[in-house]
């Protein structure tokens, strides 16, 4: 396994589901930024697993694991804004909640957990230097 090209490989998805995700919010497509959002914590943190741990990461979308499997230690106010994006993920990906999260997705709603979403991606890319 070549460590430095797995780090690459997620850290540059990470940061192309950035763009996308600030994209969505321009067009006020807020619950799909937000999925997105979801990508770009769960990639950012596999980047840093890979680095940390010289294997594959794990295929799970679980972020509050995968800060588990890095170290990562939160408080009580992270976990929740982390268990809470978790809930972004799941939320996107079957009908029955499609409705209920979009209707969540308010613009201020939306605009307060992204900007939050950025903060912690770019504190997460920092641990990679």
């Amino acid at each position: 396994m070549d460590v430095l090209k797995h780090v690459d490989y997620w850290e540059k998805s990470a940061e192309h589901d950035m763009d996308t995700a600030e994209a969505l919010i321009k067009e006020k497509k807020f619950d799909w930024a937000l999925f997105m959002g979801h990508l770009v914590l769960e990639k950012i943190l596999k980047a840093i697993f890979v680095k940390k741990k010289n294997i594959f990461p794990p295929k799970t979308h679980n972020l509050i694991l995968l800060l588990k499997e890095v170290d990562i230690q939160l408080s009580d106010d992270d976990f929740d804004f982390y268990e809470e994006v978790n809930t972004f993920n799941i939320s996107t990906r079957y009908p029955d909640e499609q409705f209920k999260f979009y209707t969540l997705c308010t613009e201020p709603f939306s605009l307060e957990k992204f900007e939050i979403i950025k903060e912690k991606y770019l504190w997460l890319k920092g641990k990679l230097k």
